[in-house]
């Protein structure tokens, strides 16, 4: 809550009409140029309070058109009609003129962002920019000139490159970034502080151009449009450039880097025809308008809408208000418009908890206007936020914001109304005083008997007598703060605190040394007074006596509170042993916690804000629920006022508001949420909630507590409520005025606000006591209190604290049963808090039980709750949202309560939603047979239409309810209707088109009436009453009818239709089937095989299964047997678990046995067979397998006998490679890894896995000897297909370690091996003597024929082989006649095979050329035999 005070200007005589202002963008200074009485001008400078400061004036001939600040120093730049520039100084009023260079009306200065640039320019099209020094003097002349030939309205410099961040560059440096380290050494370019000014700059004309300058001056055409430019804005979120023409066509061009522009919008913006427009570019692209029109236009170019803001007239605004001029200040969120009768409109940004915005409109909101005389038409927010000026025409007038001083003490309060105007209420008297002072007020403090305020230089003590109020003292004093106590006045000066007289006589100084700094901060509290300095020191003085003594010494509190900027504000208890305070960080910001300094101890504690907790170390006796609680309750927050009672020194109040809204120096009091939070500060426990409630509406600003209130000051009251006949009050005098201060009882003394002194002593002990949780002592302090309204206030004040322990008490000593048994009732609830809730609803605390039960998130509750007290629209809300599962209920209690109401058609719509209009609102509307009819018409609901034709039904209105049953398609009623009537065969009609049962089943039962069992049994067949057409038809001896009924009809009646059957001895065949189809299985076999009905029994037999009777299941396979069908006799034989009997029947009959009737037959859960006759029926089943072929099954049935040598044998005879391998490795027995190896040695053992395989199946069969058998096997191939001496010399020898790894050999063994060395040798020499053909061919013809000599060279080598080496090797030396007689030889030792094979073609057919002799019959036989082959295979197609 805030108020303006309006200084007007003190303007020098000759300065008529003001026509320009301008506020300094960093100093409080206002430039102003005004017209004199004469044809010429003037301008002048003005302080904040309007001094005008009189060596900056400056007069002319001529008038003044351009203002213009420097934005760093104290020089303004003026210009003047006749073309002249000047510079002028504050405070020292130095002049200095620039350099005669335009000729015509000045209309353009702008400065440059850091000041050292400024550009004019006039209304002749000349431009110049002009060099300025660091101290703001001209420096010689301009420095570009440029000529447009049109006038020059709108500069706009581009905005400059970010410079180094030196903070960042020097931690960089520290860290040893070399790059940083050469920025800020000599060697490097010189390094840029911050951001760096930018030079070129845009310039708009009046014939529609805008011209871009560079910083070497040389300036282009950027764009052009229709019409003159009126104003230039630049965004840089987007980097585009708006401009807004005379006839109000705004255009957004991006800006490319090679200086081209492109438009990517334009617009038509809404003015009125032939009045001024103010257009104002506010933050985040808002362009505001005031067209002369009764609201202003916002275009927001970010998100592209537009919206107005129009003047409210209840708020005191005029009909035909016009808006001239606006302004805005973006540090406080404020627009602000003058009208024409002389007010200044404000709209206030509403500020969200979370930042965001919502509807755009709903963003403002209109406050209350200030009021001035004459036609606003210019408005302009100062570089301090408080500082508004405004010119009407005739003056200028400065308003200053100032927060509402209000002050509350001894039940006696003051708040603010105006700049010099007080509301005072006296509680203990009743009186309501106003106060008119002839100053402005800036503080004020009340005591019981007197009224103190203060200006800053003027200070005035009331005195209160009655309805009166006397002058009892005035005096200068430049004191900002004044506390008072008794008849004394408490003042501060620097180093100092004086203690005056309310004449103005200083009693006694309170001196302070320069390290404590000067005093800023009073505080008074019964008889202490605490003094807070601007170096955060903190002294408490004892009041008691006639001189003022030290209570305890100075305390610097920056030594015990980390991050303390200053101190905000700070108070003291009633005894002066706590002093809490209110601080702000280093940082500017308030901080989130209030600080208490414990004066006899020496500490300071404190109370989070934004953690919802007392500071570590401080007894906290609340279970964890309540912490919880109250950590969200009070976390998030910041304080903004604190107070202690004026009695009770344990009881400290303080204002909290969320942390968003902490900045906001008053703005606070209009934030809704908004927490008043009570506390007992003691040593011994520590800080402990008391009490915490939102601040009720209505309510601004907490002024103080005094037990049993808190006081409040009230939302304002404006001069226009009061009567018209009243005159306002004159100065010094009292007059009647609304009251401005509300007080609210404490949550401990709602209904106890006039107890005696002693109760309310007892219910504070007990609050304390039940706070602490010390409940012996809280009884005992309440023990002697026998009234009943002080035990039901102690029983709310449980449901605060959540005790319901002691609530039980209370309610014993209330004596109320009822919430007693409630309370009782409750505890079945699994929450605690509905428990409370319970509570609550019985001592009538209908909002806590609300908020409990909204904790819990019992919403079911919640809803009856809202039922119960009558808020259905509330109940509503939580049902839809919430309590969706008791939603149609909560419809049909609000129907059935509008119904009692009176009101139908709410009642009716409810009653619909509830889901229960069409027994309900027939019900309702009974009486109504009209209004009923019309809604069943309107409503086509066939329950609806069901109920009305059932109501002319039974009005006899027959044919009208006809046609309601049809419409509800109630076939039923529409047969027994035309039944009742007669009309048999239009019932029989719908029965048939519909295929209604029930239709069906009540014609049936009408033609059973009638004797006509014909259409009875085909209509109770419709309606599928199979046993009341059954019975008919035994009844009338329909026997082809009744198989038919019986086979649709159920298990029962197929029964009774089977034994039918039976009795009557026809159809046996039919009773078979009958029995069948109804289960009972052996019935129908009994009656097949005692009437020999084998057809029946084959069908029936079909359906057993192994749980069917053994004997019967061994009776049909005979049957079957008989009949030659052995595979349904097999089955039923398995079922009756007779599997010998089965496989032997599967063996005579030569049946194939599949894999799944093995499974059948060996069925390992079966208890009649023996553990050995099991395995004996396995091998049966193998074995038949086996010879019918079933390798795979006889190998399985095998292993599941345990038989696994069987088992491979089936597999080895499968032929199935992989599985052999894989059962040899699953079964890893000896015999099995040499059956699979051996059998592997007919496989194609060339493959190197299967050759892998067999030497570690012989491995792990531990069959060495096999083993070098397959090696010598292996050897004797390498040579006899391959001639691999080499390999097969490998082979031999890894037979012969084999053979050495045989344990317990014999002879035989040892034979073995030495035949395998002697084989090994022969092949050595062999290989050998091939190995020397190259190198010593006489040597290896020794070898070869040493070999030929002995005995037995077949077994290991080939004679073939030996001679055909020779032969080649005589016919590479060209002795043919010696290759010749080898050959010869060859021919004589293997005289039945070819040569060839030994010897090679060519070395035959170059013996053959040279010796001249013809080929070998025999080896020309055997070549023709070997083409003839060939040939044939090559014809083979």
């Amino acid at each position: 809550m805030a108020v303006y005070f309006d200084h007007r200007v003190e303007t020098p005589e000759n300065s008529v009409e003001p026509s320009q202002l301008m506020w300094h963008s960093a100093l409080s200074i206002l430039a102003v140029a005004s017209r004199n009485s004469t044809a010429g001008g003037n301008v002048n400078i003005y302080l904040q309070q309007g001094e005008h400061v009189e060596s900056c004036h400056v007069e002319r001939p001529h008038r003044p058109t351009m203002l213009c600040w420097h934005p760093i120093k104290p020089v303004l730049a003026l210009g003047w009609e006749n073309g002249e520039v000047l510079l002028l100084s504050h405070p020292s009023g130095d002049q200095n003129a620039l350099p005669s260079t335009h000729a015509g009306r000045i209309t353009l200065l702008e400065w440059s962002s850091s000041g050292s640039r400024l550009v004019t320019g006039d209304q002749s099209g000349d431009l110049a920019v002009w060099r300025v020094d660091a101290r703001g003097r001209l420096q010689g002349n301009h420095q570009v000139k440029h000529v447009y030939n049109s006038s020059v309205t709108c500069c706009i410099f581009k905005p400059s490159s970010p410079g180094d961040d030196v903070k960042m560059l020097a931690r960089a440096s520290v860290s040893g970034d070399e790059n940083a380290l050469d920025m800020f050494s000599w060697k490097g370019a010189p390094l840029k502080m911050g951001p760096q000014e930018g030079l070129a700059f845009y310039v708009s004309t009046a014939d529609g151009k805008v011209h871009s300058v560079d910083e070497h001056g040389k300036t282009s055409v950027l764009l052009s449009m229709n019409g003159a430019i009126k104003k230039m804005f630049y965004m840089e979120t987007r980097q585009s450039l708006t401009v807004i023409t005379d006839t109000m066509m705004l255009s957004q061009y991006t800006l490319g880097p090679e200086g081209d522009a492109q438009e990517f919008q334009k617009v038509k913006l809404s003015s009125k025809s032939g009045q001024n427009v103010d257009i104002v570019w506010a933050q985040n692209g808002l362009v505001i308008t005031a067209t002369g029109e009764q609201l202003i236009r916002l275009w927001d170019l970010e998100r592209n809408e537009n919206y107005a803001l129009s003047l409210d007239e209840t708020l005191g605004f005029e009909r035909g208000e016009m808006i001239n001029c606006v302004s805005y200040c973006a540090g406080k969120e404020i627009l602000s418009a003058g009208t024409s009768h002389g007010r200044i409109a404000m709209w206030k940004m509403a500020v969200h908890m979370d930042r965001s915005r919502g509807d755009t409109k709903a963003q403002w909101k209109l406050q209350t206007p200030t009021e001035i005389e004459g036609n606003v038409t210019q408005l302009q927010w100062g570089s301090s936020l408080n500082l508004l000026a405004a010119n009407n025409s005739n003056t200028v007038v400065i308003l200053h914001e100032h927060v509402m001083s209000a002050h509350c003490s001894q039940q006696v309060a003051a708040v603010q109304l105006t700049p010099t105007q007080l509301s005072i209420t006296q509680f203990h008297t009743g009186l309501h005083l106003a106060l008119q002072s002839e100053m402005h007020i800036k503080g004020v403090c009340v005591t019981k008997d007197s009224a103190t305020v203060w200006s800053g230089k003027q200070v005035t003590v009331f005195e209160m007598s009655g309805a009166a109020l006397h002058n009892k003292g005035s005096f200068p004093c430049d004191s900002h703060v004044v506390a008072v106590h008794g008849e004394n006045l408490y003042t501060v000066e620097p180093n100092r605190v004086q203690i005056r007289t309310p004449q103005g006589t200083v009693k006694q100084l309170l001196t302070f040394s320069k390290a404590e700094g000067n005093p800023v901060l009073l505080g008074v509290c019964q008889s202490y007074l605490v003094v807070g300095t601007d170096t955060s020191h903190i002294r408490v003085f004892d009041l008691t006596r006639r001189d003022a003594k030290a209570h305890c010494n100075a305390k610097n509190l920056a030594d015990l509170i980390p991050n303390l900027g200053a101190l905000r504000s700070v108070k003291c208890n009633a005894n002066g042993g706590q002093v809490s305070i209110l601080i702000t960080q280093v940082n500017g910001r308030p901080d989130q916690k209030v600080y208490f300094y414990d004066i006899e101890m020496d500490t300071v504690t404190h109370f989070d804000f934004f953690t919802g907790r007392p500071s570590s170390g401080i007894s906290q006796p609340e279970d964890s629920e309540r912490q919880r609680f109250q950590e969200s309750e009070l976390s998030g927050r910041c304080p903004v006022s604190h107070f202690w009672d004026e009695s009770e020194p344990r009881l400290f109040v303080c204002e909290t508001v969320p942390v968003s809204s902490e900045t906001s120096s008053s703005g606070y009091w209009d934030t809704v949420d908004v927490s008043v939070v009570t506390l007992f500060c003691t040593q011994e426990h520590g800080l402990l909630l008391q009490d915490c409630y939102p601040k009720p509406a209505g309510l601004q600003a907490l002024l103080a507590l005094d037990v049993p209130y808190y006081y409040f000051s009230c939302k304002e009251v404006s001069a226009t409520s009061a009567p018209a006949n009243q005159s306002q009050p004159s100065r010094g005098s009292v007059a009647l005025f609304p009251q401005m201060v509300s007080r609210r009882a404490l949550r401990d003394f709602e209904g106890l606000e006039t107890c005696d002194k002693s109760t309310r002593d007892a219910m504070l002990n007990f609050s304390f006591y039940l706070t602490v949780g010390h409940m012996d002592e809280a009884f005992k302090s309440i023990k002697l209190i026998k009234s009943k309204a002080v035990w039901e206030n102690m029983a709310r004040m449980c449901v605060k604290t959540r005790r319901l322990d002691v609530a039980r008490v209370c309610l014993g000593n209330m004596g109320n049963a009822r919430a007693a048994k409630a309370l009782k009732e409750a505890e079945a609830e699994p929450e605690p808090e509905a428990h409370i809730a319970a509570l609550a609803i019985q001592l009538g605390m209908l909002e806590d039980a609300e908020k409990l039960y909204k904790s819990c998130q019992r919403y079911d509750l919640l809803n009856n709750l809202y039922q119960a007290a009558g808020q259905c629209e509330k109940a509503l809300e939580i049902a839809e949202n919430h309590d969706r599962i008791h939603l149609r209920t909560t419809y049909y209690n609000y129907a059935r309560y509008l119904e009692s109401m009176g009101d139908k058609s709410l009642a009716l719509a409810n009653y619909e939603k509830s889901d229960t209009h069409r027994v309900d609102v027939p019900r309702m509307l009974q009486d109504d047979p009209l209004s009923l009819e019309i809604y069943v018409n309107r409503m086509k609901d066939k329950n609806l239409y069901k109920w009305w034709a059932q109501y002319l039904e039974s009005q006899s209105e027959m044919d009208s309810a006809l046609e309601f049953y049809e419409s509800a398609q109630d076939y039923l009623s529409l047969v027994r209707v035309h039944c009742y009537m007669g009309n048999v065969d239009k019932a029989c009609e719908i029965a048939i088109d519909t295929g209604d049962r029930a239709a069906s089943y009540h014609l049936a039962r009408h033609y059973e009436g009638h004797d006509d069992i014909k259409q009875a049994v085909h209509f109770y067949t419709r309606a599928q009453a199979y046993n009341n057409a059954i019975r008919l038809c035994k009844e009338n001896g329909l026997d082809d009818q009744l198989m038919n009924l019986a086979l649709l009809s159920n298990p029962e009646d197929m029964m009774e239709a089977a034994c039918y059957y039976e009795e009557k001895a026809v159809h046996m065949d039919r009773a078979v089937s009958l029995y069948h189809k109804a289960g009972y299985v052996s019935k129908a076999l009994e009656v097949a095989f005692a009437t020999e009905q084998f057809a029946a029994l084959q069908m029936v037999a079909e359906d057993l299964n192994e749980s069917s009777d053994p004997a019967l299941l061994a009776r049909c396979s005979e049957f079957f047997i008989q009949h030659s069908q052995y595979k349904r006799a097999v089955e039923l034989l398995i079922a009756a678990k007779k599997y010998p009997q089965a496989l032997e029947l599967c063996v005579n009959e030569n049946l194939t046995i599949t894999e799944e009737l093995a499974e059948k037959m060996t069925a390992t859960d079966s208890k009649d067979l023996s553990e050995e006759a099991h395995k004996e029926l396995l091998e049966k089943i193998a074995e038949c397998c086996v010879r019918q072929g079933n390798y795979h099954l006889a190998s399985k049935k095998f292993t599941q006998a345990g038989n696994k040598l069987k088992a491979m044998r089936a597999l080895l005879k499968s032929g199935d490679t992989e599985r052999i391998v894989l059962f040899a490795n699953v079964c890893r027995q000896k015999e099995l890894f040499i059956m699979a190896a051996n059998y592997l040695q007919s496989e194609d053992w060339k493959n190197p896995e299967i050759l892998k395989t067999i030497i570690a199946f012989y491995t792990k069969g531990r069959a060495p000897h096999l083993l070098a058998g397959f090696y010598e096997t292996r050897a004797q191939v390498e040579i006899d297909d391959y001639q691999s001496y080499e390999k097969a010399l490998d082979a031999l020898s890894e037979a012969v370690k084999c053979l050495s790894k045989v344990k317990n050999s014999d002879g035989q063994q040892e034979a073995k091996r030495a035949e395998l060395q002697r084989k090994i040798t022969l092949i050595k020499r062999f290989i050998n003597a091939r190995r020397l053909k190259a190198e010593d061919g006489e040597e290896a013809l020794n070898i070869c024929e040493g070999l030929l000599q002995e005995p037995e060279l077949d077994v290991a080598v080939r004679v073939g082989d030996v001679f055909g080496f020779l032969i080649d090797h005589h016919c590479q030396h060209g002795n043919f006649k010696a290759a010749y007689s080898k050959l010869e030889e060859l021919q004589n030792v293997v005289p039945s095979q070819n040569i060839r094979y030994y010897v090679k073609p060519g070395s035959l057919d170059a013996m053959h050329k040279h010796m001249g002799l013809t080929m070998y019959s025999g080896d020309q036989k055997n070549n023709e035999k070997e083409e003839d082959e060939v040939e044939e295979d090559l014809n083979v197609p």
